[in-house]
């Protein structure tokens, strides 16, 4: 429903990227389980990265911050999937969620940011970014500017996100698979 970028797992209070403290960069994902399930997007998380990797440093380390035990258990079980299919040591850590903190404004919606006439129409929609940045609109096309998602699922959905005539011709001219 939306993404948004941040900071989470560590103990700094009100971390900034300037002073991340023990925090790692972070995307919060809020979905609904009636559409897609917990497992359906562990897939992508496992899919999205190299998880035999180790993590260079605490700021970008790979992980999957969980919310209860069931999250837990199951990031468990397909870390351990993916360890057997690699035949490999997975390095993502697999953590508690802790507090999350939303990055600066202009870390959010980056591949919609590069993009001028979209990111112009959106914020005339939503004037506040904090609003801009819930939006649901703003992350299915900012995950679409970034790689995700096919041309025939954008067509399925173009008419709802509210883009003029010369915005949908440059969405549509950067999805093309």
């Amino acid at each position: 429903m939306r993404t948004r970028v941040g900071y989470t797992g560590g103990t700094l209070e009100d971390p900034t990227y300037y002073t991340l403290g023990d925090h790692t960069e972070s995307v919060q994902v809020d979905y609904d389980p009636t559409q897609i399930s917990y497992e359906t997007l562990l897939a992508v998380f496992w899919q999205a990265h190299d998880p035999t990797t180790p993590s260079f440093s605490r700021q970008y380390m790979a992980a999957a911050f969980y919310h209860d035990e069931a999250q837990k258990k199951l990031a468990l079980e397909t870390m351990g999937r993916v360890a057997a299919e690699l035949g490999s040591k997975v390095e993502t850590q697999i953590l508690p969620a802790g507090t999350f903190y939303l990055a600066e404004d202009y870390h959010q919606k980056y591949n919609l940011r590069r993009r001028q006439v979209i990111y112009q129409e959106l914020a005339a929609i939503y004037p506040q970014v904090e609003d801009l940045i819930a939006s649901t609109a703003a992350a299915r096309l900012n995950g679409y500017l970034g790689g995700y998602g096919t041309r025939a699922q954008l067509e399925r959905e173009l008419d709802g996100l509210g883009l003029s005539p010369k915005a949908r011709e440059q969405l549509l001219s950067m999805v093309r698979r």
